[in-house]
């Protein structure tokens, strides 16, 4: 069970996700940072497609790279910082998903929503982190 500062993450998590299972949550940014490049590949190659893009990818990868920091910090206060730094980048990532998603006309809209529906829930969750952490 992991304990970081006195905080229980499994605790956060299962009260966020409300009865869902409870994920390893590097696992889970890993594998959103991972579902965002394979949806990138599928859009038609457009400027703005191009600029959008390398936007959420920096922003999907650095919520994981972030959270991983944060579980290796060395005080409550570098801790509290990744974490808000996790949750600017989902928010990042929910603004671009959104942004590509209501640009496109998309044959299957269904894996952008799932995304964006997903880096919605990684922004409630490290929320949750940081009011747990005071």
């Amino acid at each position: 069970m992991s304990e970081t500062y006195g905080v229980n993450i499994e605790d956060w998590l299962s009260e966020v996700n409300e009865g869902s299972p409870v994920y390893d949550l590097e696992e889970r940014t890993y594998q959103f940072a991972k579902e965002v490049r394979l949806f990138i590949k599928g859009l038609p190659y457009t400027l703005a497609n191009t600029e959008d893009s390398k936007q959420l990818i920096r922003a999907s990868g650095s919520v994981g790279a972030n959270y991983i920091e944060a579980n290796e910090s060395l005080s409550k206060k570098d801790f509290i910082m990744r974490v808000k730094i996790c949750r600017k980048e989902a928010k990042e990532c929910v603004y671009f998903v959104r942004l590509i998603r209501e640009t496109q006309l998309l044959a299957n809209d269904q894996e952008g929503f799932r995304l964006q529906d997903e880096a919605g829930q990684l922004k409630r969750i490290f929320s949750a982190i940081l009011e747990r952490s005071k």
